[in-house]
């Protein structure tokens, strides 16, 4: 009776392990248990821990929790400005509500996925290119939006929607290439412009300065003739302006004391143009030329103004018969 008493103890005793270990639920801390007794949603999720459930008659489903990273394949469509292009993004969610992720929808994941690709074209046809390259930002908000409405309805919320990378085609980003390229030339053309009419008037101003100090020109040339050998060529060309030319002639002591001299007397300086030109008259022979020797004596007389002594005539001997 005894032995009896004792095996019936210790069946009941391993079925209740047996009990124990079935009904046993270990929930981490990132999930959530849903309990479904009779297929019948139970009103209490369970916390992470341990738990138990009845056996046979409940089933718990364990949700993630945690933030789920999707890539959303890449879509081709054609953009408001009739651009083909080939977009591609990345949504981040994460389940708030255990409960309705496994009522609602029958795969969550799944939906999300579907839904971000349709609403990824539907974004693509309402830009324009230069707001899928440059103003990704706002397209990524309403990309957020677009999910975040009918995704709450599921116990899921949107947390980020980024957009990785738009692909063009080929021809387009030789057209893009050559439209940077033109304005950045038109830049630099503005740019050097700009520094000409900037230049010209340091120019304007130092050529003014330099014509009340004429020194400072010859100053500026022997800093030219420096700079230029320094570079250790072997010929040097050397220009001379004519404002040095005449600031040298001015600086000459001679020039100074002839000037004196001509204010002091009252009379010009004889140069060579003042000069009256010497004119030798040949010798001529013979009393037949005497009369053309006079008119030409008095044809250079009229044109110069200086009288030419005659030459004397040749001596003539006494023939003999």
């Amino acid at each position: 009776m005894i032995e009896e008493l004792l095996m019936a103890a210790a069946g009941a005793g391993a079925a209740a392990v047996v009990y124990a270990g079935a009904a046993a639920r270990v929930v981490k801390q990132y999930e959530r248990g849903v309990v479904f007794r009779f297929g019948k949603l139970r009103g209490r999720v369970r916390s992470p821990g341990f738990t138990m459930i009845v056996p046979v008659i409940d089933r718990m489903h364990k949700v993630n929790m945690q933030i789920v990273t999707m890539p959303v394949p890449a879509q081709e469509g054609i953009t408001r400005d009739n651009v083909t292009v080939r977009v591609d993004a990345v949504v981040y969610f994460e389940v708030v509500d255990p409960a309705d992720a496994l009522v609602r929808v029958e795969d969550y994941r799944f939906a999300v996925s579907q839904m971000a690709q349709t609403s990824l074209r539907s974004i693509i046809g309402k830009s324009d290119l230069d707001d899928l390259l440059s103003n990704r930002e706002k397209l990524n908000q309403g990309l957020e939006l677009m999910l975040d409405s009918p995704a709450m309805g599921w116990g899921v919320a949107i947390d980020r929607v980024e957009i990785k990378d738009v692909s063009l085609p080929e021809t387009m980003k030789r057209s893009m290439a050559r439209q940077a390229e033109a304005d950045r030339e038109r830049r630099a053309r503005v740019i050097n412009a700009d520094a000409e009419l900037q230049a010209s008037k340091k120019l304007s101003e130092a050529a003014a300065m330099m014509s009340d100090q004429p020194a400072a020109l010859q100053l500026r040339l022997l800093q030219t003739v420096v700079a230029v050998a320094a570079e250790k060529n072997s010929t040097l060309v050397l220009p001379f302006p004519v404002e040095l030319l005449r600031f040298l002639e001015r600086a000459t002591p001679d020039a100074k004391k002839e000037t004196g001299a001509e204010k002091e007397t009252g009379a010009p300086r004889e140069t060579a143009a003042h000069r009256a030109p010497e004119v030798e008259i040949p010798p001529l022979l013979g009393d037949a030329h005497l009369g053309s020797r006079a008119a030409a004596e008095d044809a250079i007389e009229d044109l110069t103004g200086t009288s030419v002594e005659p030459a004397p005539a040749p001596r003539r001997e006494p023939r003999e018969d």
